[in-house]
């Protein structure tokens, strides 16, 4: 049809310009012999298309029948040459969530103050809460379980990380707003808050999950309270930082405050896998084995390597950035930025030797900060703030869209009343009793209601949610027989993923909105 009609159109403008011989018809007649030229091209093409040739393959030396598969030349003369296309919507997952979280963040940074200053509400809650309306569970804006490709074990691997990245940028930068020296100088407090403190939350937390969790082992009470037991940094910083805590809690409680939920975060290790191996090694003889990795996996290579790998790391970083800042080989933005980045280094590095990068993570900042210089240097900078917001805002946006919410009303391990009364019970007896036993030999804490605020502030976030997904790791990668999880590993995670997920909602929500009453009733 496209080759006919060429050939009739060029016919006709060369009858006309024969007919009508003008200078000014003469080029329109040199067209119309091309388009006929053109035209019979087009008419070769189609009847050579028509037909199979004989082709020669050389290197083979066998002939071959080939037939070009050449689209229509009827379908490309209907299809429309240089008409636009219409606009084409890229609702991708990348484009929603950065709409939807850049949205977030500018609209609470427009009414922040108010909220955190006049409100007392913290950020933490109200990222939470948004977590949940852009979730699959309200607007379906966020979807997790979408960017994890459907894979359970990849949506926890996620967000194992995510808390990694967190947890390691607050607690070196938690290192660093300590004063020189804050460790050595209150190493007796810190002792007291450390030992017999971690071990009375602990062993207070597993009793009552162990009352309330109807059938379930001591063990793994046990197991699950170790993941409870590390107060939160994210969630301390929201407390003992800005206009509130300036007006109302002592500096020396603000720090002592900051110094244990920096410390105990990496101190989770022991208590969680002294439970761990007990379950693993169940077998008669089981103990010994559990007890010689215990000591020489966890204590040894995790917590000892990590805090000489952290000291190593925050002395050599400190003398590098003092050698660079009086050769001004580093400019201001670098050398603002230097504790991020380190903290980075050190996840990175520590997660490849499988030691504690938490915990070294804040052993590197305090030693980063030993003389002083770098934390007043960077005194009245908010690039650090600005940076740890951020994280903050997102992951506790991340914990609102993955929480499995609908699992605390629907499953066969706790009913919701008891699950309601857990988190009241483990709010209540996790740290109070423990604090006001100790609390006359901590000087930081000067009377009565200075033990109440601490024992009551002791946040559960972050922390419990990274160590959740570090003890699935291990139950699905140690407690397997013939390649599959074990009974009691399986309900273990199940346990676990619900009684901690709760606990976490429950401290976060307790927090921001009881809290500021009860710390102005205290204080």
């Amino acid at each position: 049809m496209l080759s006919e009609s060429a050939v009739i159109l060029a016919e006709k403008i060369d009858l006309f310009t024969s007919v009508n011989s003008t200078p000014q018809l003469g080029h329109l007649s040199e067209i119309a012999r091309g388009a006929f030229k053109f035209a019979s091209a087009i008419q070769a093409l189609a009847a050579f298309r028509s037909a199979p040739a004989e082709v020669e393959c050389v290197s083979a030396g066998h002939p071959q029948q080939w037939n070009q598969s050449l689209p229509s030349l009827d379908t490309l003369a209907e299809e429309p040459v240089g008409k636009p296309g219409m606009p084409t919507l890229a609702v991708t997952n990348f484009n929603v969530v950065c709409a939807t979280l850049g949205g977030f963040i500018t609209l609470f940074g427009l009414v922040s103050y108010l909220f955190k200053e006049q409100f007392y509400l913290s950020e933490a809650l109200i990222s939470l809460l948004a977590g949940v309306t852009f979730s699959p569970h309200a607007a379906n804006l966020i979807k997790p379980i979408d960017y994890a490709l459907g894979s359970r074990e990849a949506l926890d691997d996620i967000t194992l990380y995510f808390s990694r990245l967190v947890l390691g940028v607050q607690l070196v930068l938690a290192g660093v707003q300590l004063p020189s020296r804050y460790l050595l100088k209150e190493w007796k407090s810190l002792s007291l808050l450390l030992g017999p403190g971690m071990l009375g939350m602990w062993i207070c937390s597993s009793l009552v999950i162990f009352a309330l969790v109807p059938k379930l082992p001591f063990l793994h009470a046990l197991a699950i309270a170790a993941c409870i037991t590390p107060t939160d940094p994210v969630l301390s910083n929201s407390i003992v930082k800005g206009k509130f805590a300036d007006k109302n809690i002592p500096r020396p409680l603000q720090r002592i405050i900051i110094a244990e939920s920096g410390a105990n975060d990496g101190l989770g290790y022991p208590f969680l896998f002294f439970a761990m191996y007990l379950i693993q090694y169940n077998e008669a003889g089981g103990a010994r084995k559990a007890m010689g990795l215990w000591f020489g996996e966890t204590w040894g290579y995790t917590i000892l390597l990590s805090v000489v790998y952290g000291v190593a790391v925050g002395w050599v970083a400190k003398e590098l950035l003092h050698w660079a800042e009086e050769n001004r080989y580093i400019d201001r933005e670098s050398f603002l930025v230097f504790a991020v980045a380190l903290a980075l280094f050190i996840i990175g590095t520590c997660g490849m030797i499988g030691s504690d990068d938490v915990l070294a993570c804040f052993i590197a900042g305090n030693v980063f900060t030993i003389d002083d210089w770098f934390r007043l240097e960077t005194l009245d900078d908010s690039l650090q703030p600005t940076i740890d917001m951020l994280l903050n805002l997102s992951v506790f946006m991340w914990f609102g869209a993955v929480c499995p919410w609908p699992i605390f009303l629907n499953n066969n391990i706790i009913p919701i009343y008891r699950l309601i009364g857990l988190g009241i019970l483990v709010l209540l007896f996790r740290r109070l009793p423990v604090v006001f036993a100790m609390h006359r030999y901590i000087h930081q804490i000067e009377e009565f209601r200075q033990a109440a605020f601490v024992g009551f502030f002791g946040p559960i976030g972050v922390s419990a949610i990274f160590y959740l997904y570090v003890s699935l790791e291990y139950v699905r990668h140690n407690l397997i027989v013939d390649g599959t999880v074990r009974e009691d590993g399986e309900r273990l995670i199940e346990t676990m993923y619900i009684v901690v997920w709760f606990l976490t909602i429950c401290s976060i929500v307790s927090v921001a909105t009881l809290g500021s009453l009860i710390y102005s009733f205290l204080l």
